[in-house]
Order: structure tokens, then C-alpha cells, then sequence
């Protein structure tokens, strides 16, 4: 798995507690994963189909630095299926895992699902090059 971005929690991603509020991670996992799904397949009409088996592990605080690490779990003809963890940057504690975020490759025009072409080994081999 590659940690390929970070992100500082700041006073306005905190919840009553003081710790990163579930939510916001759940938007940034979101988009760290539309970033990584379009970066592999080299196209930006994805659609968000499903985030499932999130589990969240401990927490992160103001001044924290979490990172995400995004992995292909399996590809479909239409369909990429990603795995992402977030962990704190200075510990290396996982915070949360999302285990079974899909994306599916859509026309722009017809906003229908269509092939994108690529195969769990080639993206694997690009991920490994890249």
C-alpha cells in the first residue's frame, strides 16, 4: 500500500470531543480515493457507488498529520474497487479503514457505466512503477 497524500486536521475538521470529526474523514477518504481511482485509470468520469466496511481504529486530534494510503482491491469492467487507510503520519497508528470503496468508470455524455479498459495486473504493475 502507498501513502500518497497528508493532510492536517485542523480546528474546523474537530467534533464536540476535540478529535477529528467521522464525517470529515469520511469526505476526505472520499475524495483521496476519487483522486487515486481517476490517477489509475487516467480518467476523471468516476462516480462514487458504494463505501462500505469502514472501521474506525483510534482517534486523531488538532496538529495531527494523517495520511492515506489507497490501494486497487479488484477491477471490473466498469468498476474499481479501492481500499484506503488513514493513519497518523508521526505514529504510523491506523486511524480508520474503509475496506471496499467502489468507483464505477461512466460515459460524460450519457452518464451510463462503460468499460475503462484496464486490468487488476495492469493497474497493479502501474501502481508498483508509478
Amino acid at each position: 500500500m502507498r501513502f500518497l497524500s497528508r493532510r492536517l486536521v485542523m480546528p474546523n475538521d474537530l467534533n464536540f470531543a476535540g478529535s477529528l470529526f467521522g464525517g470529515r474523514i469520511l469526505e476526505w477518504i472520499d475524495e483521496e480515493a476519487y483522486i487515486f481511482a481517476s490517477c489509475q485509470l487516467g480518467a476523471k468520469s468516476l462516480v462514487t457507488k458504494h463505501i462500505g466496511a469502514i472501521t474506525f481504529e483510534t482517534s486523531a486530534f488538532q496538529g495531527d498529520v494523517v495520511e492515506f494510503g489507497l490501494q486497487v482491491k479488484s477491477a471490473g469492467r466498469t468498476s474499481l474497487n479501492i481500499t484506503c487507510v488513514v493513519r497518523n503520519k508521526h505514529t504510523k497508528q491506523n486511524i480508520c479503514t474503509a475496506d471496499d470503496i467502489v468507483f464505477v468508470h461512466i460515459d460524460p455524455e450519457t452518464r451510463q457505466p462503460t468499460p475503462h479498459g484496464k486490468t487488476k495486473e495492469e493497474l497493479d504493475e502501474f501502481n508498483f512503477d508509478s
